[in-house]
């Protein structure tokens, strides 16, 4: 069981031009295949024009699902490259739509494959990628005359402040890594003179970017 993934950022365009050939690349995040055959159905209605709409994409933490088609093109000079970089780069739950204008100029099967995979790995840079980590989920309360000592403490370490919220107490929300448990019980015992109260709310994905 995996317990680290990442994806794209966020939806973005990014067009690459070779020997008058256009290159639209599309990439965006998704959780399962329907949103994926959706999100590429739409970029087909955006460029009705277009020769070709290649496309692939992964999904899963663990990548297990994994397509891609070269929509007309000689076969594996699209899709395929197109999921080599996705793999390549470790992102998953993302779809990637490569829809091309051809320009009159043949570039040969080396030549598609090297433009397809440039146009999503450059995509992949303008759009960025998130960082998903399987963490145990902890909640500390503590009394407000420590809280802000304990939230600059929380924020200088290397465990990871998800939340924090007030009511009666304030309470944070940790991630804590596989084996940190016992390491941060400790480490909180001693900034917090043993006053703070943990909960131990289970293992969640956090998203970090």
């Amino acid at each position: 069981m995996t317990d680290r993934y990442l994806s794209v950022a966020r939806l973005g365009v990014h067009e690459l031009e070779i020997k008058r050939s256009r290159f639209l690349c599309a990439l965006a995040p998704v959780t399962s295949e329907e949103a994926a055959r959706e999100f590429i159905a739409a970029r087909r209605r955006a460029d009705p024009g277009a020769r070709h709409h290649c496309h692939a994409f992964v999904l899963g933490p663990d990548g297990r699902i994994q397509r891609s088609s070269d929509d007309g093109e000689p076969a594996g000079t699209a899709g395929t490259p197109m999921l080599e970089v996705l793999r390549r780069r470790e992102l998953t739950d993302t779809v990637a739509v490569v829809t091309r204008y051809f320009g009159g100029v043949l570039l040969g099967a080396g030549g598609l494959i090297r433009a397809y995979g440039q146009s999503v790995s450059e995509t992949a840079e303008v759009v960025g990628v998130l960082e998903h980590r399987r963490l145990g989920l902890v909640e500390v309360a503590v009394s407000y005359d420590r809280a802000g000592r304990l939230e600059n403490d929380l924020r200088a370490s290397r465990y990871l402040l998800h939340a924090t919220r007030f009511d009666e107490q304030a309470r944070f929300e940790i991630g804590l890594a596989p084996g940190e448990s016992e390491t941060f019980t400790s480490w909180l015992a001693d900034l917090t003179n043993g006053e703070a109260t943990t909960t131990e709310l289970g293992d969640h994905w956090i998203t970090t970017p």
